[in-house]
């Protein structure tokens, strides 16, 4: 029986007990430590492992850990490391993920909720004989539930804001030993807090939660965070002067989030999978963190698993978000016709010049369009393709799901912006029943200008006509009354647009793009093709009094109309 795909485990320890499948990055905790940094924050972008490799940490270190979970990895091969480290520390790990609420006193009591089980994992600290009874009383203050609560941690909020630094105190004096901090998913609160309208109040806990543990704390032997966003200092980090910031750029630690094309191949041959290397690299690699070209983890995962259920299956976007699809919608919204050639730009394959800040707040987003470039660019749906000086990087689409990604929503833009423009739509739709070739042709190319479109040389004719396909298709459905079918069949074959109106006038429309930039004869071959296969035989069984049929033929921006 061969190894499951880890999909959606982000545990060390379910992991390696459960037999799935290990990309082994074990050599970050060698390189973790002798790179020494008090307090160590690493930014990355969603689901490239971030929760797996502090999952794998805590077990490591954390005192009565399983060593048996790490036979056979490539820190094992460190012997003296592992007899040094391996074991020996009290270890505080906990994720902020879950902290979220429509307001700031349901995100308080997520992080209590998130303290108190944390501190609930260390019972043995009410019986120690090593703790005072004030000592005693301070730890109950973090796993006390109130009777009247339903449940809920009893903690104050002030208490909850000094908790890490009281448990850090607590275990190190009960153990003798300096405690290791880890906190995933740091910036997260900070995201909901942004959207649901309670940023400052949530900035002023998360300042106080971190500063207790991570300034002031003589009980701390180090400490890792994990998030998306690298927060300015000035926003949470104040004072912090023990902090090492490790980003996407950086050559440090470059290799040891995400897949490199090394941990791809080994995780293809293990499932026999090799013969979709080729698919697999266009779809989910791409990425370049420091040095290293990187694979989305996720994407690679999950499209192996389809594989092995059908090899035919084709590749999907598995890894957009909502949150980071927000984004992209208000680099679409800022009506700039330099930003649309840029998002044209990127589509199609170059790449764009952008100044880029990785130290932001979540309120500095708004305040400028180049801002929004460099959030892209931390989480992930941007990618560097080369450094210049004064921090600006050529940056460009990682690869074919981000590409798609966008494509999906320049169309949701388009739509949403021409169908505002009623009248001007309803012209240009009721030129296509009364026959106006130059009306269509006309209108149809003002909309391509104040669109963006798609004349990427390596990506493929029939993808390119995919996109005027769909766009022409969403000017058309604004006619509610009309019966619009997208490559309904319709005849021998499959037209890509059929309409019926109310008054019984039928139209076929087929596309084409002209790679060649031949427009004309890229006309008469979708003209040639409609009768051919017999394209209007659908509509003429359902009773039409008027047949008409296009031919539209695209090249980049430009466009010509046909009527047989």
């Amino acid at each position: 029986m061969r190894m499951k795909l880890p999909i959606g485990i982000d545990g060390f320890e379910k992991l390696r007990t459960n037999d799935f499948y290990y990309a082994d990055k074990t050599m970050f905790i060698k390189e973790l430590l002798q790179n020494w940094g008090e307090v160590n924050l690493f930014t990355r972008p969603r689901r490239f492992g971030k929760s797996l490799n502090m999952s794998m940490l805590k077990c490591f270190f954390e005192i009565g850990s399983t060593p048996a979970l790490f036979d056979g990895l490539k820190i094992m091969e460190e012997k003296e490391l592992c007899e040094t480290y391996m074991g020996k520390f009290p270890v505080i790990s906990i994720s902020l993920k879950s902290v979220d609420g429509l307001n700031y006193e349901t995100a308080v009591v997520a992080l209590q909720t998130v303290i108190g089980n944390e501190a609930g994992r260390f019972l043995f600290l009410n019986s120690s004989d090593r703790l005072t009874h004030d000592e005693k009383e301070a730890y109950a203050q973090l796993t006390e539930v109130g009777s009247s609560q339903g449940g809920i941690y009893s903690m104050t909020e002030k208490v909850a804001a000094a908790s890490l630094k009281t448990l850090s105190q607590l275990l190190h004096k009960h153990y003798g030993q300096k405690v290791i901090l880890l906190i995933d998913e740091y910036d997260v609160p900070l995201d909901k807090a942004f959207q649901a309208g309670y940023y400052d109040e949530m900035v002023n806990l998360i300042r106080n939660f971190l500063g207790n543990a991570l300034k002031t704390n003589d009980s701390l032997y180090f400490a890792v965070l994990t998030g998306c966003l690298r927060i300015s200092k000035e926003s949470i980090f104040t004072g912090l002067n023990n902090l090492k910031v490790h980003t996407i750029s950086d050559v440090r630690y470059d290799e040891f989030f995400g897949f490199t094309d090394e941990d791809v191949d080994e995780l293809l041959a293990f499932y026999g999978l090799s013969a979709y290397k080729e698919s697999i690299r266009d779809w989910y690699d791409g990425y370049r963190f420091g040095n290293a070209e990187v694979y989305s983890p996720w994407d690679v995962i999950n499209y192996c698993d389809e594989l092995l259920a059908d090899p035919e299956a084709e590749p999907e976007n598995y890894w957009a978000n909502t949150s980071g699809n927000d984004l992209i919608r208000r680099l679409l919204k800022k009506e700039n016709q330099t930003t649309r050639n840029e998002v044209e730009q990127l589509i199609n394959g170059e790449t764009i010049t952008k100044t880029i800040r990785q130290e932001l707040t979540y309120r500095d987003v708004e305040d400028s369009i180049d801002n929004i470039w460099s959030v892209l660019y931390s989480t992930g749906y941007l990618t560097q393709r080369g450094r210049l000086p004064g921090r600006q990087m050529k940056l460009a689409l990682p690869n074919q799901e981000v590409r798609e990604l966008f494509i999906e929503l320049v169309k949701d833009w388009f739509e949403e912006t021409t169908l505002a423009d009623s009248e001007r739509i309803n012209r240009f739709c009721e030129a296509f029943p009364d026959g106006e070739v130059e009306k269509i042709q006309e209108m149809l190319h003002d909309y391509l200008w104040d669109s963006i479109s798609v004349r990427d040389t390596a990506v493929r004719s029939n993808m390119k006509e995919n996109f005027y396909h769909g766009m022409l298709l969403g000017l058309l459905r604004s006619q509610g009354s009309w019966l619009v079918k997208s490559n309904a069949e319709t005849g021998e074959g499959y037209s890509d647009i059929s309409i019926q109106t109310p008054d019984r006038v039928g139209i076929v429309i087929e596309l084409k793009y002209a790679d060649d930039g031949n427009l004309e004869a890229a006309c008469e071959k979708a003209l040639n093709q409609i009768e051919e296969k017999r394209y209007a035989e659908g509509l003429k069984r359902r009773g039409t009094k008027k047949l008409i049929k296009y031919g539209i033929a695209f090249c980049e921006k430009e466009c010509m109309v046909m009527m047989a």
